[in-house]
């Protein structure tokens, strides 16, 4: 149906149309989702030229292009350059929107889930926390319990806190994530059952180190 519609806008109002453009780009996402990685990155570079063109290097259209194009490139593993999208879209949605519209904080949530793919784990804390806390002020404390942007946060927080043997504010994030994640796709989706697991590996833990604890007692008891 894309291909289509492209030929057909292609053909009526040119290559460089914005309509054309807008289908382009919306072929790179089916390319993405498709797994076609390399078809994905021509279709968005091309949406990206057009649209710098026609609209405007600071366009909010062109900024989506841009943030697309971030998320192909952390899927390819090419994390500096996914890195440079993500921030090149966050400062022109900051000028465009401002920095507490949603789009502007969903690409920070983004960098945040780069950075902590890069192992920056401080920048990443910081992003996450930036992106909740927008959240919350533009959906308010409950809304955002069920919201998935927020609740990608809430999980990506929790794993950073697991990586950084922060078990308690992991395991409370964790269970966070999972009620919230409970509410929109339902207890049986697999996000609830790595959640589960996720929490059970925590568990697992806890009672390794008490048994270990408890051990090492009863020995320096015994020893005369």
């Amino acid at each position: 149906m894309y291909n289509r519609a492209l030929e057909g806008y292609e053909k009526i109002l040119g290559a460089e149309h914005t309509s054309t453009l807008n289908t382009v780009n919306n072929l790179g996402t089916i390319y993405a989702d498709q797994g076609k990685l390399d078809e994905a990155e021509k279709m968005y570079n091309r949406a990206l030229e057009g649209r710098e063109k026609a609209l405007g290097a600071d366009h909010t259209s062109t900024l989506h292009t841009i943030n697309d194009l971030g998320g192909l490139y952390a899927n390819q593993g090419k994390l500096d350059d996914a890195e440079k999208m993500y921030n090149r879209a966050l400062e022109g949605y900051k000028k465009a929107l401002g920095a507490e519209h949603m789009w502007t904080l969903n690409t920070v949530n983004n960098l945040g889930t780069l950075y902590a793919d890069q192992v920056k784990l401080d920048e990443a804390e910081k992003m996450y926390n930036r992106a909740l806390e927008g959240y919350e002020k533009a959906l308010g404390r409950e809304s955002i319990q069920s919201f998935i942007p927020a609740l990608i946060a809430i999980w990506g927080l929790a794993s950073l806190f697991d990586c950084q043997n922060r078990a308690e504010d992991a395991r409370a994030l964790y269970s966070k994530a999972q009620s919230g994640y409970r509410k929109v796709v339902g207890d049986d989706h697999q996000i609830c059952q790595d959640l589960r697991d996720s929490l059970a590996a925590l568990a697992k833990e806890r009672d390794k180190i008490s048994t270990t604890t408890e051990g090492e007692l009863v020995l320096a008891h015994r020893r005369p």
